[in-house]
């Protein structure tokens, strides 16, 4: 199956030839990505990638970008955090119907990553909250992406707090 995601780098200094880079991550195997490099440091890839499972697609592009670009360090995994007018676009739906289901639903609807002006969620909650509640076409693929992406960035949270406060934050937040 084909699985499409996005993965963004923050690229070390060293690695501020873009062309040279986007050449080693064809060599790598990234030939099924786009790579953007308009903003300086940084570079992202939009990938549409054939494996067994999403988990395995972003799995292997992760390995094929380490390979070509060791020094970067990942951003951000996606679709993982999305606002509204995201979600709907997915759904298939307006924004305003997105927002009166979370309006309508205020106990049982996703609680936001981050809560303010522009709010954002993980997208594999809304979606697995839609499917639940039926009559919304959530295809199968992207929930599997939006589901391995979200692991994914929660694994580089992690991997990032100190050792003695993940052990803490363990016991109090599962």
């Amino acid at each position: 199956m084909e699985y499409v995601f996005t993965l963004k780098y923050r690229l070390a200094a060293q690695d501020c030839d873009s062309d040279e880079i986007v050449e080693r991550l064809g060599e790598a195997g990234c030939d099924d990505a786009t790579v953007g490099v308009g903003q300086p440091g940084r570079i992202a890839l939009f990938f549409s990638r054939e494996a067994g499972s999403a988990f395995e697609a972003l799995v292997s592009a992760l390995k094929d970008i380490k390979r070509a670009v060791p020094s970067a360090r990942l951003v951000e995994a996606g679709p993982d955090f999305v606002g509204l007018t995201d979600v709907a676009e997915v759904a298939g739906v307006s924004r305003q119907n997105m927002r009166k289901l979370m309006l309508s639903h205020p106990i049982d609807f996703p609680p936001p990553v981050h809560e303010g002006s522009a709010s954002v969620w993980h997208l594999s909650d809304i979606l697995e909250w839609l499917s639940e509640r039926g009559g919304y076409d959530i295809k199968a693929d992207v929930s599997d992406v939006a589901k391995s992406a979200k692991q994914i960035n929660l694994a580089r949270e992690a991997h990032q707090l100190e050792p003695r406060l993940n052990c803490e934050l363990a016991s109090l937040v599962s």
